[in-house]
């Protein structure tokens, strides 16, 4: 692939975390905005020469930041317009409820032991005391005096662990028209009860909703499971792909008279993962937790009498092998170590959005993605890079995109990435700290072609 270099251009600074960047046109506009939804629960947007804000919800956000160091994977993690939104006003949010606070389904972090086959088979018991916390997914309507306003809840989905949410996990399909959540496994590490291969657990599945239908009560039941919901809400709801630890989001790639979709999947100590699909049938299948993108799930552990060595070994061998023709090889893999000079040591997938501008010609019709931060880098810098379709049964190459923005002596972890309607444009959401808890330092630019 050839070497792309891009210049950042800010449109806002001094905002909390941006989880979700994309674009809509406001009832009785014309012209495209840009809306920015923050983890602690606000969206904005860019007004004349001031941060406007659209809603507001950080009262009933679940408090965050409150234990490790300030990181955490709650809040407000979705947000999407309906496709007619300029015409009704609709839009869908998914977020952490405040209040919902529990203890967690395990008392501790979880790390299989193929010595220990009690690890490599626990169940997600007395779910009702033992869990996380509580995420919702809702309707509002931008009434016409200019005010949103609740519609309904479409669901109330209940986390073991505070971690594996998804992010900018709420999208329209252009295919269907239909709303698709994407959420994570449920958290910890290695997904301890192995929700993301269970059909009939919602966590580790992306969703199409069909937001059409009457069928959502007014107070929906907590749910864990598809057959917790009413048999009403249950026929709303498509499973269109499973095996997934955690996710950015679901991004569409029109390609002739088909949409090609691409998936996040955030890797756990070894491998990230971008997958691209185009059918429903048979069932795409990321491969989680048996596989970690195109390695096996493993854990890894120092060497006797080195510890500057490491030994990585099967988390889950039997999964691996039941799965190693099932599932969805991934369109790349990029690795936590990698020895090659022209790549990098990643941490955590951010974003990926397909670019079909021209103002980046040698970026038109790639998949541009976003990592959190490059290993062993101070200050901390996160990594745009980029692939393009896939053309051969096999692992694609990718390339980093070279940034000429000079942040100075201050960390930028690149937290999300977004585009706008017809993805000409491409945006980044950068933060200055791992913590949600720093408030007000974010910052949020467009990707441009670099003059230098």
């Amino acid at each position: 692939m050839v070497n792309v270099r891009v210049h950042l251009q800010p449109i806002v600074g001094m905002i909390n975390l941006p989880t979700v960047l994309k674009t809509a046109i406001l009832p009785g506009e014309t012209a495209e905005r840009l809306f920015i939804a923050t983890q602690v629960g606000e969206i904005l947007y860019p007004g004349n020469a001031v941060i406007e804000t659209f809603l507001d919800i950080r009262e009933q956000v679940l408090r965050l930041g409150t234990s490790r160091g300030g990181y955490d994977e709650r809040g407000l993690l979705g947000l999407a317009f309906h496709p007619e939104f300029s015409g009704n006003g609709l839009f869908y949010l998914h977020y952490s409820v405040a209040g919902t606070q529990g203890p967690g389904a395990l008392p501790g972090p979880f790390q299989p032991d193929p010595c220990d086959p009690g690890t490599l088979n626990l169940r997600w018991t007395d779910r009702e005391v033992r869990y996380d916390h509580i995420d919702t997914v809702e309707e509002w309507i931008l009434e016409p005096d200019g005010q949103p306003r609740k519609l309904r809840t479409l669901l109330n989905l209940r986390r073991p662990f505070f971690n594996h949410n998804g992010v900018n996990s709420l999208n329209f399909s252009p295919e269907n028209g239909k709303l698709v959540l994407t959420t994570g496994d449920g958290g910890s590490g290695y997904d301890p009860f192995h929700l993301s291969q269970d059909d009939m657990e919602i966590a580790g599945k992306i969703i199409e909703i069909d937001v059409t239908t009457d069928g959502f009560l007014t107070d929906p039941p907590v749910a864990t499971r598809f057959d917790e919901l009413p048999q009403s809400i249950q026929e709303s709801l498509t499973v269109i792909a499973k095996g997934v630890r955690n996710i950015t989001g679901i991004a569409y790639q029109r390609m002739n008279d088909r949409y090609i979709k691409y998936v996040g999947n955030v890797g756990q100590d070894l491998v990230e993962s971008i997958f691209s699909f185009v059918d429903y049938d048979p069932l795409p299948n990321l491969g989680w937790p048996g596989w970690e993108g195109a390695f096996p799930t493993s854990i890894i552990r120092n060497c006797p009498g080195n510890s500057a060595q490491n030994e990585k070994i099967f988390a889950y061998y039997n999964e691996a092998v039941d799965l190693s023709t099932q599932r969805l090889m991934p369109l790349i893999s990029y690795f936590h170590q990698d020895p090659r000079p022209d790549k990098f040591a990643g941490t955590a997938l951010t974003g990926v959005q397909p670019y079909m501008g021209n103002a980046i010609p040698d970026l038109t019709g790639n998949i541009v993605f976003t990592d959190f931060v490059r290993r062993g880098e101070s200050p901390a810098r996160g990594v745009l890079a980029c692939t393009g379709i896939r053309t051969e049964c096999k692992l694609n190459e990718f390339s980093v995109i070279d940034v000429d923005y000079d942040f100075g002596s201050q960390p930028a972890y690149y937290v999300s990435l977004g585009t706008n309607l017809d993805q000409t444009r491409l945006f980044l959401g950068v933060y200055g700290s791992a913590s949600v808890a720093n408030l007000n330092q974010g910052a949020v630019f467009e990707i441009m072609r670099s003059l230098l």
